[in-house]
């Protein structure tokens, strides 16, 4: 038998599979199952820009695309941004088209981080930003953020966590899993320090136009002095339903820009060429599907969050995204065994709060990207485990 570990890389083997798929790959195996546990839109990508998409086949366009992506379409991210988060960026210098926002965070790690670099990973937070730390040789450093604040990131707790090997803050809001989002006040405060220790920021705003209530989502970007130490991340995937067209983005100083480019260039080429074509028409003419989308979310938002507290699991209200995450705490169980027992014995599947990271455990992410009659339909199996508990 050959030992293969000797011949692969040692970050790469240290790096644990996602906690999130292991309970989407059995559900996917059982009979009967409401999954709850991907965040994927249940609404089909607008019939307008799959029209795009289509037009763009039928026309034989299907050559590669120049390496940062259309220029008409960096042209319309430039205008998309500016209009919804009053940030201007130059489309030809300071935007990059990528496959999926993912592909735009492992670029901006790749092309800042040397090894040793501390990066600070508030959690619990998406998966992916402690692993894309270690595979570039850098140090995650994770922040616990707490129900009590919101979920929010304070300043303070940046602060306590800064070293002279800090270079990267991340900030993964709105939040995936816990639904939190930044308001201005909260984002002043951070940028002061970001400032104070020179700092760049990773600002994923993958669920920006995902932002419920009466305040608007604030772009880290667009506060005095931030822009040129911000990458934006962005994408297609959450406020379009383009999850299958994998096209994200990210805009930032053309100095960081650049290099991010050079990396895709050679281990990318260039993001698919019809999902392209349609995201141009998805920034000039998808606001209205934005809009509607937004609504409905809304929607189930309120009530699954009213059904999970009259049933006695805390649910902390989510002001962005689409995912609630409630407390188990009051089961005995932990978020593992939890989400095991109502899979197995309610064929409903959850994610336990510990792929999030060690302090989301306790707590299990519920996503509210599907109908309302599954939904409904969950709440009533969740109610009935509980009662059998």
């Amino acid at each position: 038998m050959i030992d293969y570990s000797k011949y692969l890389n040692r970050e790469i083997q240290v790096v644990k599979p996602s906690g999130i798929r292991k309970f989407f790959d059995i559900a996917n195996e059982m009979e009967d199952v409401i999954s709850l546990s991907v965040g994927e839109p249940d609404f089909h990508t607008p019939w307008h820009i799959r029209e795009a998409g289509i037009e763009s086949l039928e026309k034989g366009r299907t050559r590669y695309t120049p390496n940062r992506g259309f220029l008409q379409l960096r042209q319309e991210i430039a205008n998309f941004l500016a209009r919804h988060y009053d940030v201007a960026y130059q489309p030809d210098q300071e935007i990059l088209v990528t496959v999926g926002g993912s592909e735009a965070i492992d670029l901006c790690v790749r092309s800042l981080i040397n090894p040793g670099d501390e990066v600070l990973i508030p959690e619990p937070s998406f998966v992916c930003y402690v692993p894309i730390t270690q595979m570039a040789e850098g140090l995650p450093v994770t922040i616990e953020t707490k129900p009590e604040h919101g979920f929010r990131l304070t300043a303070e707790e940046v602060e306590e966590k800064i070293t002279e090997k800090t270079k990267l803050l991340i900030l993964p809001y709105p939040n995936n899993p816990t639904g939190a989002v930044m308001r201005r006040e909260d984002l002043e405060a951070i940028a002061q320090v970001v400032e104070k220790h020179d700092l760049l920021v990773l600002s994923d705003e993958i669920y920006a136009a995902l932002t419920y209530g009466r305040e608007n989502h604030v772009s880290f970007s667009s506060l005095p002095g931030m822009k040129e130490r911000t990458i934006l991340v962005n994408g297609f995937s959450k406020a379009h339903s383009m999850t299958g067209w994998r096209l994200g983005y990210a805009a930032g100083p053309k100095e960081i820009i650049g290099p991010m480019t050079k990396l895709h260039q050679f281990a990318i080429m260039s993001a698919p060429t019809t999902s392209q074509y349609a995201a141009i028409e998805a920034l000039k003419n998808g606001d209205e599907d934005i809009a509607y989308m937004r609504e409905q979310y809304d929607m189930r938002r309120r009530l699954i969050v009213d059904g999970l507290n009259k049933m006695g699991l805390k649910c902390f209200e989510p002001e962005g995204a689409f995912y609630v995450f409630p407390s188990v705490k009051s089961t005995g169980l932990t978020s593992q065994e939890f989400c095991e027992k109502l899979l197995y014995g309610k064929h409903v599947a959850v994610v336990p709060g510990d792929a999030f990271g060690a302090c989301g455990e306790g707590f299990v992410r519920i996503s509210y990207s599907y109908s309302v009659g599954h939904i409904t339909e969950a709440l009533e199996r969740i109610q009935a485990f509980l009662e059998e508990l």
